[in-house]
């Protein structure tokens, strides 16, 4: 992976994370992160692999959720992705484990994000 692209993926965690550390709670910053996923959400392929933007992004996701708080944030944004990708949402709930990181929570429509 270019310099370029781990300097452009590095700002993108540290602005996220700084605006849910703020308290700036928009899940357009977790949707951002997450849109370098979207093309195997959308059609199942190519799979994620723990050194693609896609993984970079999943890792970045457990980086934001790093307090109760902030983990219930990323879990709300991600269960409303899931409406949007809802012919897809499997293969939503599959990233974690394709990309080898724990977010602390399932992505599903019925997950409790208070817990």
């Amino acid at each position: 992976m270019g310099s370029q692209k781990m300097i452009m993926i590095g700002a993108m965690v540290l602005l996220s994370w700084a605006s849910v550390v703020s308290g700036v709670q928009e899940c357009s910053t977790v949707a951002a992160l997450f849109s370098s996923c979207s093309t195997f959400v959308t059609y199942g392929s190519p799979d994620p692999f723990p050194e693609s933007p896609c993984c970079y992004a999943m890792k970045s996701l457990t980086v934001i959720a790093d307090t109760v708080a902030n983990r219930r944030f990323v879990c709300r944004c991600l269960t409303g992705l899931i409406s949007i990708y809802k012919p897809n949402s499997n293969t939503l709930s599959s990233l974690p484990g394709f990309c080898g990181v724990s977010l602390g929570f399932t992505i599903d429509l019925n997950t409790d994000c208070n817990l």
